[in-house]
């Protein structure tokens, strides 16, 4: 097997390990109110640091075909078509753009900065920038489809959806930030980045 194939493997494999990482934290739930905060931000923002844009991307697909095979994968143990395709539906398929997003911006601060050089702080800020921009990317998706889905207004919409989980959202990609950067060391030197 070429060196190109393994690591083609290992990314597939790590994709797989991510994805049902993301299945096993999403679910995990506090309600308040239509939405609940959940696992699945920080759970994607992790596997953005481990695996960048295209992989993790990739991990999320997986995930949020699993839930819509039917499997309980997503907030408060729910899976289903419906569940997807519902009014608050949005912010799941909305997982993908933000993935795609930050993991190219965490990706390409990891590449253009390092961690050398005394330049980690703005490899740090860069890559929170990234989890910042993919989240409002997230943030307006989801609120576009659940205005049109659930029939009310922008300000209702953004009063329930979006800003009660602000707050939440900026301590997970802190959390991610402070847990990501030493899980990516330690797999690269492992040698499975």
């Amino acid at each position: 097997m070429t060196a190109t194939a393994k690591a083609n493997v290992r990314q597939l494999a790590l994709c797989g390990v991510m994805a049902a990482v993301l299945c096993v934290i999403a679910p995990i739930s506090i309600p308040i109110g239509l939405i609940s905060i959940t696992g699945a931000t920080f759970a994607i923002y992790l596997t953005l640091y481990l695996l960048g844009g295209l992989w993790g991307t990739a991990s999320v697909l997986v995930y949020l075909l699993v839930g819509f095979a039917g499997l309980p994968v997503f907030s408060n143990y729910m899976g289903g078509a419906a569940r997807l395709l519902g009014p608050t539906g949005g912010y799941l398929v909305g997982y993908l753009p933000m993935a795609l997003l930050s993991g190219f911006l965490v990706q390409w601060a990891f590449r253009r900065f390092g961690e050398r050089d005394g330049k980690g702080w703005i490899t740090v800020a860069v890559q929170f920038l990234g989890l910042a921009l993919g989240t409002a990317v997230l943030y307006a998706f989801g609120t576009a489809w659940y205005c049109f889905q659930a029939g009310v207004d922008l300000q209702k919409a953004l009063a329930a959806c979006v800003f009660p989980f602000i707050p939440f959202d900026l301590l997970k990609m802190a959390a991610a930030l402070l847990v990501g950067v030493p899980v990516r060391r330690q797999l690269e030197r492992a040698r499975l980045l």
